[in-house]
């Protein structure tokens, strides 16, 4: 009679023992599984949270930006309608200094790489006293992305491909001869200091002629200026 009530206790000792693993286990693999699934919640609440300020500093900047196109437009309006322009000519005229102020900005620093435009604009401002005027046409280079230096009649330069959204003008040299005397000599300068394309000159050099002429030679450089372009970009946030 005592066996058998040490064999029921003893089973439901076993057993009490077995549900206490089972709860244990059970609590176990929740405490495990509720920390696992607190730590990724928290890393997605942190994720999403730096989501939500990078579209807010977005939207920020997009209204930001709304309110200076207002801005610039008003100020490119004004300016474009300035009558005469900056340089005295007519706004709506079609002489050498006529056109409004955006015409004339674009035709002093254009935005594209033109040799040939250059040499005529200079050719047109001298009114044929220019002998010889000669450089490098260096579009090829423009458009590639490691530009090798090139010479021609004692000029060279180096470039490089136009990086959109540049500030930086880009140098195109040139070499002109005029012959003369020495008073259309200053009248040359003079010309040149004049244009409305910006000619930073290098050297001049001056050879002594017959009849009391001279031949003038200028190395100099003129410039332009890569447009501006508005790129929409996307930002991984991580």
């Amino acid at each position: 009679m005592a066996r058998s009530q040490v064999s029921a206790k003893r089973l439901m000792i076993n057993k009490a023992n077995s549900t206490i693993v089972i709860v244990v286990a059970v609590a176990a693999f929740l405490t495990a599984f509720s920390l696992v699934a607190s730590r990724a919640l928290l890393g997605k609440r942190s994720y999403q949270n730096r989501v939500i300020a990078a579209q807010e500093k977005a939207r920020d900047q997009l209204q930001k930006n709304i309110k200076e196109v207002e801005s610039l437009n008003t100020s490119y309006i004004a300016f474009v309608g300035q009558d005469p322009n900056i340089i005295g000519g007519s706004r709506t005229g079609t002489g050498d200094r006529d056109g409004d102020n955006a015409k004339i900005v674009l035709d002093a620093l254009p935005s594209k790489y033109d040799f040939p435009a250059l040499t005529s604009s200079i050719e047109k401002i001298m009114s044929g006293k220019i002998q010889t005027i000669t450089g490098v046409d260096d579009e090829a280079n423009q458009n590639t992305d490691d530009a090798q230096p090139s010479t021609s009649s004692g000029v060279s330069q180096t470039q490089k491909k136009d990086t959109p959204g540049s500030a930086a003008a880009v140098d195109m040299p040139f070499e002109m001869s005029v012959k003369g005397s020495y008073v259309s000599m200053q009248d040359v300068l003079n010309t040149l200091q004049q244009s409305i394309r910006p000619i930073n000159i290098n050297t001049l050099t001056y050879t002594a002629g017959d009849s009391g002429n001279v031949q003038l030679t200028i190395t100099a450089k003129s410039f332009y200026q890569p447009e501006k372009v508005l790129k929409i970009t996307t930002e991984e946030v991580k």
